[in-house]
């Protein structure tokens, strides 16, 4: 039986986190880029749990905590924008946020 290592976690860790990145990089819909943020986040939480649990220490684990709770900031901030922009504009892509200026 094949044990699960810490280089499995990482490389499932570096998928997630290429796959978020280039749907940050493709994507045009705000919402999309959003949720492709979040994955990046969770690709980082995912390294951190894992360096923390095969090195038998918590640091990894308090940190996911601090990540969580900026993930949480960065929702309510990031969807009261979004939802601004779709009130004004009718629209949630990235081109129309510039029409947000003062």
């Amino acid at each position: 039986m094949m044990k699960v290592g810490l280089e499995h976690y990482l490389t499932v860790s570096a998928l997630l986190f290429c796959l978020g990145l280039f749907g940050v990089i493709a994507r045009r819909n705000l919402l999309v880029i959003y949720m492709c943020l979040e994955l990046m986040l969770n690709a980082a939480n995912l390294a951190f749990v894992a360096f923390s649990r095969f090195n038998n220490e918590l640091n990894g684990q308090v940190m996911v905590f601090f990540i969580v709770t900026v993930a949480a900031a960065e929702v309510a901030v990031g969807l009261a924008l979004i939802v601004a922009l779709y009130r004004k504009r009718q629209t949630a892509h990235v081109e129309d946020l510039t029409s947000m200026k003062l």
